[in-house]
C-alpha cells in the first residue's frame, strides 16, 4: 500500500489515524489508493498493541451471555459499568464463562481487553491467575480473605446484610425456615441439598449471605443442621419456583423462606401463588438486592446500591486511585421490610 503511492508506512497510518498531519491532496491520494487495491485501513488489533491500550474493560460472569440482559440486578450493575465507560471514552465486552474451565480460561486468555470487572464468578482463583499473568489490572466485586492490600475491591458486607433480614424473620418468631440460594455446589439438583456446613459452600457471594442468615438463626438456638437447605440451579423466578416444589407439601413445612437473591424470592412468591387457595400456607418470603419487582411484589428484602457498585467498579478500573486503600469501597446496605413477612402463624 505505501510502495503504491510511494510514501512511507507511518504516513499511511497517519492517514487513518492522524489526518490532520498530511495535506489534503496527499491524504486523497492515500485513500484513492486503499479504495483501488481493496485495503480496509490498519489492523486494529496491530493498532492497540502498538498503542499498548485496547480501549475496552471485561466483565467476567458465571452465566450465559443472556443473563447479562434478563437478570434485573446485573442490567442495573451493567448500566453502572457503562456510564463510567462512557465518560472515559472506553467500551465494555461482556466475558460470560462457561462451566467447563478450559473454555472459560480461553475465554480470559483471549479477551481483547484493558481490565476486567470480576461481576459474579463462582470460584475466582483460576480466573484471577490468568488475569495476573496477562499483567492486567482487575476490579472484584466479592471480598475475598487472601486480597492484596493492593487489590482494587467494590461490594457489600453479605454476611452482614443477610444476618440483618434473617434477624427480622427470626425476631418475628419463625423457627422452621428454608435457605435458598442458586448453585450452592456445582451441579446441584434443583431442591434439598444436605450440606455439613456453609463453610462448603465454594461461591463467595453465596457463602456470605448463607452463612448471615445462619448467623441470625444460631443466634435464638436454631443451628445449621435444623435449617433447610434449598439448591436453585440458576438466578431465575423459574428456577426459584422449581427449587420449592414439594417443599409446602412437607408434614411440617417451612414458615419462611430466605432467598438469596429477590428473582428466587419472587419464584417462591409465584408457587405459593399457584397453589389452590385451601393448601397455600402462610409463608414469610424474602430476597436480596432491591430490584424493581420487588416493591410491586411488596417482598421483604436487602437493598444494595447495583448502578453505583458498577460505576464504582468501571471507575476503579479506569481511574485507579493513588491510595491503595482508596480502591476498596464497601457499600451501605438496608433492610426494607415489606408485607411479604409477618409473625409466624399458628398451627
Amino acid at each position: 500500500m505505501a510502495d503504491a503511492v510511494g510514501v512511507s508506512r507511518s504516513t499511511v497510518s497517519n492517514a487513518y489515524s492522524r489526518p490532520d498531519q498530511l495535506s489534503a491532496a496527499l491524504r486523497g491520494r492515500i485513500m484513492d489508493a486503499a479504495r483501488q487495491l481493496g485495503y480496509p485501513g490498519p489492523n486494529p488489533t496491530a493498532r492497540s498493541l502498538r498503542r499498548g491500550f485496547v480501549g475496552s474493560i471485561g466483565v467476567l460472569f458465571t452465566s450465559q451471555l443472556s443473563y447479562a440482559f434478563t437478570d434485573p440486578f446485573a442490567v442495573r450493575f451493567l448500566a453502572g459499568v457503562g456510564a463510567a465507560a462512557e465518560r472515559h471514552g472506553t467500551s465494555m465486552l461482556l466475558v460470560p464463562l462457561s462451566r467447563a474451565e478450559p473454555d472459560a480460561r480461553r475465554a480470559v486468555e483471549n479477551a481483547a481487553v484493558d481490565g476486567f470487572c470480576v461481576y459474579c464468578v463462582a470460584d475466582e482463583n483460576w480466573a484471577l491467575e490468568v488475569i495476573r499473568h496477562r499483567g492486567l489490572p482487575f476490579v472484584s466485586t466479592a471480598a475475598r480473605a487472601d486480597a492484596g492490600p493492593d487489590e482494587r475491591f467494590v461490594g457489600i458486607d453479605e454476611r452482614a446484610a443477610a444476618r440483618s433480614v434473617a434477624a427480622h424473620v427470626a425476631g418475628l418468631g419463625h423457627r422452621q425456615v428454608a435457605l435458598l440460594a442458586d448453585s450452592v455446589l456445582p451441579d446441584a439438583p434443583a431442591g434439598p441439598l444436605t450440606l455439613a456446613g456453609v463453610d462448603q459452600v465454594p461461591h463467595p457471594t453465596t457463602h456470605g449471605r448463607l452463612a448471615g442468615f445462619a448467623d441470625a438463626f444460631a443466634e435464638v438456638g436454631v443451628d445449621w443442621a435444623d435449617l433447610t437447605l434449598i439448591n436453585a440451579p440458576g438466578n431465575s423466578r423459574q428456577a426459584g419456583a422449581a427449587a420449592v416444589a414439594g417443599l409446602f407439601d412437607r408434614p411440617a413445612p417451612p414458615t419462611a423462606v430466605l432467598a438469596g437473591s429477590d428473582v428466587l424470592a419472587l419464584g417462591v412468591l409465584d408457587a405459593l401463588a399457584e397453589r389452590p387457595a385451601g393448601s397455600r400456607p402462610p409463608v414469610s418470603v424474602t430476597g436480596f438486592d432491591d430490584v424493581p419487582e420487588a416493591a410491586a411484589a411488596g417482598l421483604t428484602t436487602v437493598r444494595q446500591p447495583a448502578e453505583e457498585k458498577g460505576r464504582i467498579a468501571a471507575e476503579l478500573l479506569l481511574d485507579p486511585p493513588a491510595d491503595a486503600a482508596a480502591g476498596h469501597v464497601l457499600l451501605p446496605t438496608a433492610l426494607v421490610v415489606r408485607g411479604s413477612t409477618g409473625p409466624v402463624p399458628r398451627r
